[in-house]
């Protein structure tokens, strides 16, 4: 009971969260902490009637400080990014992080941010690697950057000072990709802390969100929970567009998967018709609802046993194929690496 308290306080915001407090308090705590929102609920509880007892409130409190503090060295390396990819004439797109958590939330260190995701176009790659690695951060091998480049989405850069994914692509998943320039075509100018930065236009964005949110089986509800807020902060969203967006891309059942479960879970202001839209057929949705009910993405069940995760993704696959070849690679080459390590 504690722990869907999480999803009340969710469901009930921009209101505050009514009734009785949760019996199992701990529970809700340790939800908060495990899906990134212990600085959010820690908000949003003291707007509520509910009074937690002082152990409580100074658990809640300390898992807020543990998250605000690893967010304030995520940003302190953005601005560093930002600096150097300035100089060398490149301004990226920001994705997720810091940057959504800025216009979302009433404070951006609200919620969990792990690492930096910057969007740039194929042709700037280079010239971004190369500065990212002028701020003392380590790059992918040669080898395991070609694969990355071939297969997957983003390099990483890592160091002491955090992480940062530079994306050339806007998502791969489920065996297929989402090219960035898709999503560069219509960015939006803006200013971080007087540096220039893009973000994604809102339809965009949305769409992008609820792909990546599904991508990774909406284990985190908050990437759900930034899906309504999104919604909430641009009540003239065109909706045609979101459906436009999401049917051009290779994975519109995605789209559906994660705007259903904010709909359904926190009370997100999606509208039905967009829903029928973007809808997969009958035996996936109802894959989806057992696979994404509250009680399995609270306990982010299908992060905790991989075989299921793998049956997940084949099931809610868009294309079966793809994905099943995709699965295939990524067995071979975890078991490649398994024979390395012996």
């Amino acid at each position: 009971m504690g722990a869907r308290a999480l999803l009340e306080v969710l469901r009930s915001w921009p209101e505050s969260a009514r009734g009785e407090v949760p019996q199992d308090v701990d529970a809700l705590v340790h939800a908060a902490a495990r899906h990134g929102l212990a600085g959010f609920v820690q908000h949003a509880v003291g707007r509520s009637e509910w009074a937690l007892g002082e152990a409580v409130r100074t658990q809640l409190r300390r898992e807020a400080l543990t998250q605000a503090a690893r967010g304030m060295r995520v940003k302190a390396l953005l601005l560093r990014s930002l600096d150097a990819l300035a100089a060398v004439g490149v301004v990226p797109v920001l994705l997720k992080g810091y940057g959504l958590a800025l216009r979302l939330y009433p404070e951006p260190l609200q919620r969990v941010t792990t690492d930096v995701d910057l969007l740039v176009g194929d042709a700037e790659v280079a010239v971004a690697s190369r500065a990212l690695v002028g701020l003392g951060l380590r790059p992918l091998g040669e080898k395991e950057a070609a694969h990355a480049r071939e297969h997957e989405h983003h390099l990483t850069f890592t160091g002491a000072a955090g992480m940062v994914e530079l994306h050339f692509r806007a998502l791969v998943g489920y065996g297929q990709a989402l090219e960035a320039r898709v999503l560069l075509a219509q960015v939006e100018e803006a200013v971080l802390e007087g540096r220039r930065v893009r973000y994604l236009r809102a339809e965009d964005e949305l769409v992008y969100l609820a792909l990546h949110a599904s991508n990774h089986l909406l284990q985190r509800l908050a990437w759900l929970f930034d899906l309504k807020l999104l919604v909430l902060a641009h009540p003239g969203l065109d909706w045609g567009r979101v459906v436009e967006v999401a049917r051009g891309t290779a994975f519109p059942h995605l789209a559906w998967y994660a705007l259903e479960a904010a709909r359904r879970l926190m009370g997100a202001p999606v509208p039905e018709a967009v829903l029928s839209a973007l809808a997969p057929p009958l035996w996936q949705r109802r894959m989806a609802a057992h696979f994404f009910s509250a009680e399995r993405l609270l306990g982010t069940e299908l992060m905790l046993h991989k075989p299921t995760w793998v049956a997940a993704k084949l099931l809610l696959a868009p294309r079966l194929l793809p994905m099943a070849r995709y699965t295939v690679r990524r067995l071979r080459e975890d078991g490649l690496t398994a024979l390395r390590v012996r």
